[in-house]
């Protein structure tokens, strides 16, 4: 006799010990298929519960962490300033921009003895990789340089017809760091030199995803519409689902001189053919002016030649009849 799992089994026959190890194995499986089926019923049970019912979360939405932003990939940064002299319409238009952009950065206003080459290295000592440069000139004129730093190319415009944001008193009011959608006209995929434009736009106006002084959302739209060679820039705020806008400000005219190779200096690559100097069109104003005066001195003068000398040819014995009262009282 041999004890086998508290059991007194005898070691004679091998029968013995297979049937009541088998007895035995055979107990426990039955005892795993018992506890098999009742999860699988708890489970199907729960299948059901969630079929029919509606679990609700355990946290809320307000309970959540903030979602962190993610990596600051693109690097743009621009520096938007202006030259010693610049009128006051100017330096409002920079203000705007500044405050409508959140990758801009400031910088005090540069001498107008220095040479535009210089902007390179104020722009690298700021870690800045586009510029926006408005140069005044004593006539009140503004000029705009567009330009891609170190290497170029670089964009010239004459600003027309700036109004800022104070002046229009628009009723619309973008959030402070929002970004902005950039909307531009089918045009501006026609032509290389407008190509060259649009990608120059999209550096300096287009805000960088995830930088760290902009906000995760946008609520306005900068409008770039080509118009009589001419750039247009609007800014509309975006009121509704439904796209309705209301327009911000400010508004500007870009009218393009040159593209130049380099930033802010090199070979010409492209030169506006429609383009007039604005003292050749005042120039031209004060002409239609002066022949206006000249025209009226000219038609004096033929009037006073071809006046005649006598205007009716009148019989001296007619006047024999007229006589002065006075004359008679004093004849009597």
């Amino acid at each position: 006799m041999v004890k086998i799992r508290g059991k007194k089994v005898e070691f004679t026959t091998s029968n013995h010990v297979s049937k009541e190890l088998s007895g035995a194995s055979i107990g426990r499986k039955r005892k795993r298929l018992a506890k098999g089926n009742e999860a699988e019923a708890e489970e199907a049970a729960k299948k059901l519960k969630s079929a029919n019912e509606v679990v609700l979360p355990e946290t809320r939405k307000s309970d959540e962490a903030p979602v962190k932003k993610g990596r600051w990939r693109n690097r743009q940064r621009v520096l938007i300033f202006g030259s010693r002299g610049i009128v006051f319409r100017g330096r409002h238009i920079m203000d705007n921009l500044r405050r409508l952009l959140p990758h801009t950065k400031k910088e005090s206003k540069m001498d107008k003895r220095d040479k535009m080459v210089a902007i390179n290295e104020i722009c690298e000592m700021k870690n800045c990789n586009q510029c926006l440069f408005f140069e005044g000139r004593k006539t009140g004129d503004i000029y705009l340089w567009m330009s891609n730093i170190p290497e170029g190319p670089s964009v010239k415009f004459l600003v027309e017809n700036a109004s800022t944001m104070e002046e229009l008193k628009f009723t619309g009011n973008c959030l402070k760091g929002s970004r902005a959608l950039l909307s531009f006209d089918p045009t501006f995929d026609t032509v290389p030199h407008y190509q060259l434009m649009k990608e120059m736009f999209v550096k300096s106006f287009g805000t960088p995803y995830h930088y760290p002084k902009s906000q995760p959302f946008i609520d306005h739209v900068f409008t770039f519409t080509i118009l009589d060679n001419r750039v247009w820039f609007r800014n509309f705020l975006i009121m509704e689902e439904d796209g309705s806008l209301v327009e911000i400000g400010p508004r500007f005219v870009l009218n393009p001189i040159r593209i130049f190779a380099g930033s802010f200096n090199g070979k010409t690559i492209w030169s506006n053919p429609h383009y007039v100097t604005p003292g050749k069109y005042r120039s031209q104003l004060k002409k239609e002016n002066a022949g206006k005066y000249a025209d009226k001195v000219q038609q004096k003068v033929a009037y006073e030649l071809g006046r005649p000398k006598v205007s009716y040819d009148l019989d001296p014995t007619d006047e024999i009849f007229h006589v002065d009262p006075e004359q008679l009282n004093s004849a009597q």
